[in-house]
């Protein structure tokens, strides 16, 4: 009976320890450089690396107020607000006219200078950036 319970344990534990944990919006504030763009599901499949990027400089900045810009060659490509849903980015655009609209991205992987994020549509788009020190 005790041996039962302590391997339970362990393995509520290790279940516990694999969950990913949610991003607060403070932990993504600062810009972060597009090192690689990929759309896996075009055929074939689009892959922009570092070199391919370097062009376009392109990026995405979020800041205090949950703003958030994406840069593309220079020039503001789109802006609006997030907020966080656990590793969900729901990014509120503005649109022409005071019109908005609402997608999200998700964030599979992330540390304190590296992430991944991708569109959640069909067209799926990966992205893969690096926190600009």
């Amino acid at each position: 009976m005790k041996l039962s319970v302590i391997v339970i344990a362990i393995i509520v534990a290790m279940i516990a320890s694999s969950c990913e944990s949610s991003i607060k919006s403070e932990e993504l504030y600062g810009e972060w450089k597009y090192v690689k763009v990929e759309s896996p599901r075009e055929d074939p499949p689009l892959l922009m690396e570092e070199d391919d990027l370097k062009v376009d400089h392109p990026s995405i900045k979020f800041s205090k107020g949950n703003h958030l810009v994406i840069m593309w060659g220079g020039k503001k490509l789109s802006d609006g607000t997030f907020r966080m849903e656990d590793r969900m980015i729901r990014f509120k655009e503005n649109l022409d006219g005071d019109a908005t609209r609402e997608f999200p991205f998700l964030i599979t992987e992330f540390s304190k200078d590296r992430m991944v994020f991708e569109t959640m549509s069909q067209d799926l788009t990966r992205v893969t950036a690096v926190k600009v020190k």
